[in-house]
């Protein structure tokens, strides 16, 4: 504590107090710059997000004068409707500008889009259906079809890529709809081809590939086939898929024809016992009776 007080060294003490006391003022005017900055750069700048300025600090709001009440209506622009001009368009209640023209342009286009689409499947369908069941039938010179369908997810095209049905893998089997028919009845019958391999194959149905006959029992005389006078002899491509069945649906006009479309034929085949047999090529004959019972 001496030494601070009296300051010991090679110069005069008089020296030491004034570096002393020039140290002293530097510190001081350190601090005092220190606590100024502080508090000037707290005190928030133009944008209002420092701390908060001291009471009283705040000037007082100035006064807001509010401005000319316009006269009339507010409404500016015109109400829509008739009056709305038709070459310009008009805005939607989103503030959305449409063109009268572009509209009219896109509605036409879209019904006559709509129109064209209709007209094509309609069409399409029309013609598709036609199509099925005339390459699956038979129609006789007399004019009573017999035709013949398997169902449309089933119909392949002709140049389908798809291996065409073995009889190791895939059998057939006949059945009809009915034992016995009423007078004005059509008799239906199904020939179901079941396939137990892995792969899906392709079988064809046509009038000339799958033979329908129907004969008179018990002296087995000719009464209708479908190879007799097909109006489409086309074969109709049916696939058989893979653990799966198919089924080919014949409806008979029950009207006789005769080979090569010879006479007799379009007459109604008389109440009695029937023998419906169908074959296709490696498969055999597969058949079922059935009566035409009388009025």
């Amino acid at each position: 504590m001496g030494s601070l007080r009296n300051p010991v060294g090679p110069l005069p003490s008089t020296i030491y107090w004034r570096r002393r006391t020039v140290m002293f003022a530097v510190v001081a005017l350190i601090a005092v710059l220190a606590i100024w900055a502080v508090t000037s750069g707290g005190g928030g700048g133009s944008d209002g997000k420092g701390s908060s300025s001291p009471t009283g600090s705040h000037s007082p709001a100035a006064t807001i004068t509010a401005g000319p009440v316009p006269s009339g209506t507010h409404i500016s622009g015109r109400p829509g409707g008739r009056d709305t001009d038709p070459a310009n368009g008009g805005t939607d209640s989103n503030g959305g500008t449409g063109d009268g023209t572009s509209d009219g342009a896109s509605a036409g286009a879209a019904a006559g889009a709509s129109g064209g689409d209709t007209a094509g499947t309609t069409g399409g369908t029309s013609a598709g259906t036609s199509a099925g069941a005339g390459a699956g039938g038979a129609t006789t010179a007399g004019g009573a079809a017999s035709a013949g369908t398997g169902s449309a997810d089933d119909q392949v095209p002709a140049g389908s890529t798809l291996p065409t049905c073995s009889p190791g893998a895939v059998s057939l089997s006949l059945a009809s709809a009915k034992n016995a028919y009423s007078p004005g009845e059509t008799p239906v019958f199904q020939l179901r081809a079941t396939n137990s391999g892995a792969v899906t194959c392709k079988l064809d149905f046509g009038p000339r590939s799958a033979v329908f006959t129907v004969t008179k029992t018990p002296d087995i005389s000719h009464v209708w086939a479908s190879d007799d006078c097909p109006a489409n002899a086309s074969a109709y491509l049916l696939q058989v898929p893979a653990h799966g069945t198919t089924t080919y649906t014949l409806r008979w006009s029950a009207r006789t024809s005769s080979p090569r479309c010879a006479a007799p034929k379009g007459a109604q085949a008389a109440p009695g016992n029937y023998l419906a047999q169908a074959q296709l090529p490696g498969y055999g004959a597969k058949s079922v009776p059935f009566v035409l019972s009388q009025d």
